[in-house]
């Protein structure tokens, strides 16, 4: 297929976004069954199998399922540690080369292929996985919210997945043997941990509230921010707050501890103290008398 017929493909290309939907399989799916649109899982994090056509297909982290119309399958949960955690997009009115209405092909350099011969199954890596893992992040925010324009926000966010995927059977990947992607990925998503840490250190925050925030499992969280930092995520919100509370004692916050402690996130002032004290080897009362 011609350059130019991809980019009459790209000119013409106008689904109708249909759903979202992001989860963690804790079991396997109930039925195995089919649709009559397009449905494309992308796994977020973990580990898990497909059952597809009577075939079993593995799949991990930043794996594509691309599952037409009629197609059956059913998910399901092989790791119970390590479940996969996945992002599902429904959508219809597309059409690629001489396939069907409402068939999406997985190897677009060959658009005239047997589709009973293409596996459902893309493995991405590099900077395509890094950008599917951005848009399904903001295609989450997006759908929770409910604002105005919604559904061309959504619309617009599955129009970029299709193009990627079709931009990378067309063109050349350049492959930068300098860093991976895994290392990119786990950086973003860390960098976004404590950037919310650094916003919102005096509110309430619970690990299952931080994996919410971020689409992801809580596992998945732990086990990548501790990769990243060698701290886990809980203990690094409590030397942000801590750190914070140092800060506001040394510059003359004339309230009392009780308030200090409230102030960077905690009730229960004995346990703000202890964890204080344990930091700074001295009780926050005594860095006030220090000034």
């Amino acid at each position: 297929m011609c350059c130019d017929n991809r980019e009459q493909l790209l000119d013409q290309l106008n689904p109708t976004f249909l759903f979202t939907w992001k989860g963690t399989r804790l079991k396997d799916e109930a039925r195995y069954h089919s649709h009559d649109f397009i449905e494309m899982a992308f796994i977020l994090s973990g580990h898990g199998k497909y059952k597809i056509a009577d075939r079993l297909y593995d799949v991990s982290e930043g794996d594509i399922i691309i599952l037409n119309p009629g197609q059956k399958h059913q998910a399901l949960c092989t790791d119970p540690s390590n479940p996969a955690t996945e992002f599902f997009v429904g959508l219809c009115d597309v059409r690629f080369g001489d396939f069907p209405e409402n068939y999406l092909p997985l190897h677009l350099k060959d658009l005239t292929s047997d589709p009973a011969t293409q596996s459902p199954i893309l493995h991405t890596s590099g900077e395509l996985r890094q950008k599917l893992f951005k848009i399904c992040t903001a295609m989450s925010v997006e759908n929770d919210v409910c604002r105005s324009g919604r559904y061309i926000m959504l619309k617009s966010y599955l129009m970029q997945m299709l193009i990627l995927l079709l931009r990378e059977q067309s063109e050349p990947v350049k492959i930068n043997t300098g860093c991976s992607f895994e290392s990119t990925s786990k950086k973003y998503v860390v960098d976004q941990i404590v950037n919310y840490f650094e916003d919102h250190y005096s509110e309430k925050i619970s690990l299952d509230q931080i994996a919410e925030n971020m689409y992801l499992s809580p596992f998945y969280i732990s086990r990548i921010f501790k990769s990243e930092t060698g701290d886990t995520p809980i203990r690094h919100l409590i030397n942000i707050r801590l750190e914070k509370a140092k800060e506001l004692l040394e510059n003359g916050f004339d309230g009392s501890i009780q308030e200090v402690a409230a102030k960077v996130g905690y009730d229960d002032v004995y346990h703000f103290s202890k964890l204080f004290k344990k930091r700074f080897g001295m009780p926050p009362s005594k860095i006030r008398r220090l000034l």
